[in-house]
C-alpha cells in the first residue's frame, strides 16, 4: 500500500499540520486532536507521521509498521488527514530529523507540530527536544487530566515567553520561532494505552 504524501499537497504557503506517533493503536482521540488543529489554526491539513519504532516504548513490543499504518488509515477518514510512513522513506530515526527533512524538502510549507497535551508533558525526554521547539511551531492540544499539568510542564516553563494566545492560534503557523500555544477544546478521553488495556483483557 502506498503511504507517500503526494505533491499536491506540499504547496507553497500550505499550512500543515505534523502529528507523530507510534498510534499503537490509532483511536478516535488522534483524529479529534488533528480536527482541532484543522479548525484552529487553519490548517489545510494534517499529516500523521507513523514512526517505526518510538526509542521510549522500545521496552513495550509494538505492532507493526504495516498494522499501525492500516489502523491509522481505517481512524483518519477525513478529507485532510494523511497517513504517512514519512520517517521510515526518509531515513528519520528521531522526530528533530524527521521535521529537517520534511523542512528541507518542501522549503515553501509552512509546519506546525501538533501534540496531545500528555505527550508535551514527556516533550523533555524526546531526543533534542529543544531543537523542536527552534524549528517550527507547536500547537498543544489539551486532553482530559493533562492540559492543566501540560501549562506547568518543563517546557512550557522553560519557553513561557514564546506561549501564544490559544484566542489567536491562526497566526501560529505564520509565527517565526520559537512559539508554542495550548489550545483547549472539546476534551476526547481516547487512548492507545487504554486500547491495548481492553484488548489484553
Amino acid at each position: 500500500m502506498n503511504y507517500r504524501i503526494q505533491e499536491k499537497h506540499t504547496g507553497a504557503g500550505r499550512r500543515i499540520g505534523l502529528l507523530g506517533g507510534t498510534f499503537d493503536p490509532a483511536h478516535e482521540g488522534h483524529r479529534h486532536i488533528s480536527e482541532v488543529a484543522l479548525k484552529r489554526l487553519n490548517l489545510d491539513s494534517v499529516w500523521w507521521l507513523v514512526t517505526p519504532q518510538n526509542p521510549l516504548k522500545k521496552q513495550r513490543p509494538t505492532a507493526s509498521l504495516e498494522r499501525r499504518m492500516q489502523s491509522a488509515r481505517v481512524i483518519a477518514r477525513h478529507p485532510r488527514l494523511h497517513v504517512a510512513d514519512v520517517e521510515k522513506r526518509l531515513g528519520a530515526h528521531y522526530t528533530i530529523d524527521a521535521i529537517r527533512l520534511l523542512q528541507a524538502r518542501y522549503p515553501d510549507v509552512r509546519f506546525v507540530w501538533v501534540m496531545g497535551a500528555d505527550n508535551f508533558i514527556q516533550l523533555p525526554r524526546w531526543k533534542h527536544w529543544t531543537e523542536i521547539i527552534l524549528a517550527l511551531p507547536v500547537a498543544v492540544i489539551a486532553r482530559p487530566r493533562y492540559h492543566l499539568s501540560a501549562g506547568l510542564s518543563k517546557a512550557a516553563c522553560r519557553y513561557h515567553v514564546y506561549r501564544q494566545n490559544p484566542e489567536q492560534a491562526v497566526l501560529l503557523p505564520t509565527t517565526r520561532p520559537p512559539a508554542w500555544t495550548l489550545i483547549i477544546d472539546r476534551l476526547h478521553s481516547a487512548s492507545s494505552t487504554q486500547l491495548r488495556a481492553t484488548r489484553a483483557g
